[in-house]
């Protein structure tokens, strides 16, 4: 199948991207960093292909699949890896992100499937395709930011860790300050919150004026609450406590370990009950 035959290949060039990055980081190698960028160029083309004719060769909304999902994260976490890559002294960045969204492309494929089957949901989305889209695309991105908060976040420990114990080498060097690393991590995780906000605020909205209240005590809804409410104690201890960036960022990780948890209760939710297809 055309369709599984790009995914495949977009696989092995996005491998052979992410061994160049981690060259870079090992050896620091310009020549390495621009082939790696190079190569996540021709993967993220992939990945657009293959979303570009799930899109148009479906007959139904392709985003109902935990496929396409996880499909069109992956493809955030190459473009976020892309543009980070310009950035000054964070070339350890990108190549954490290539590797988480390597692993998301991989795992998609290995566990999930192209076929096309919707989510079980209620059928009111079915009457609101513009909401669903726009619900997902903002849960989507609003992940890929959290990811890029949590790398950042992780950087700083890293950082901190190493400096802690006068542990100098090369690749500590190249690393940006810990104020920046700091700022870039607030910055990712507060742009990814409120898009996480406006995608629940739309599945609300659309679930009260469909008459789905009795939905709201979902599992997944529960859940998602509990993760906003992580990230709330995050900001307070951040912003008003003052609390030290080695804290905050603890936190930080741990938010991104309950939206994974919380996409891995999908399974049960009757909220969009995707079952891994």
């Amino acid at each position: 199948m055309p369709l599984n035959l790009i995914y495949d290949i977009g696989i092995y060039i996005y491998a052979l991207s992410l061994l160049f990055y981690i060259s870079d980081c090992v050896y620091r190698s310009r020549t390495a960093k621009r082939t790696g960028a190079g190569l996540l160029v021709v993967a993220a083309l992939g990945q657009i292909i293959v979303v570009s004719m799930r899109l148009f060769g479906a007959s139904a909304l392709p985003v109902l699949t935990t496929f396409d999902f996880l499909l069109f994260c992956s493809l955030s976490l190459s473009i976020t890896s892309l543009v980070l890559s310009f950035i000054k002294r964070a070339d350890l960045a990108p190549a954490l992100l290539s590797v988480a969204g390597f692993s998301v492309t991989v795992l998609n494929r290995m566990l999930l499937t192209t076929e096309f089957k919707p989510l079980e949901m209620w059928g009111m989305w079915y009457t609101a395709k513009g909401l669903l889209v726009l619900h997902i695309t903002l849960a989507s991105i609003s992940f890929t930011s959290l990811m890029v908060g949590a790398v950042f976040a992780g950087m700083y420990l890293f950082l901190h860790s190493r400096l802690k114990h006068k542990k100098w080498n090369d690749l500590i060097r190249r690393l940006p300050s810990l104020e920046m690393l700091d700022k870039y991590s607030y910055a990712a995780i507060l742009f990814g919150i409120v898009l996480l906000v406006l995608s629940l605020s739309i599945a609300v909205v659309s679930l009260i004026r469909e008459g789905q209240v009795l939905l709201l005590g979902d599992l997944k809804v529960i859940t998602t609450f509990i993760v906003l409410c992580v990230y709330l104690n995050y900001f307070v201890r951040r912003t008003i406590q003052q609390r030290s960036g080695l804290e905050t960022a603890r936190w930080a990780l741990i938010g991104l370990a309950f939206i994974v948890l919380n996409f891995l209760l999908n399974a049960w939710s009757g909220f969009h009950g995707w079952s891994g297809v």
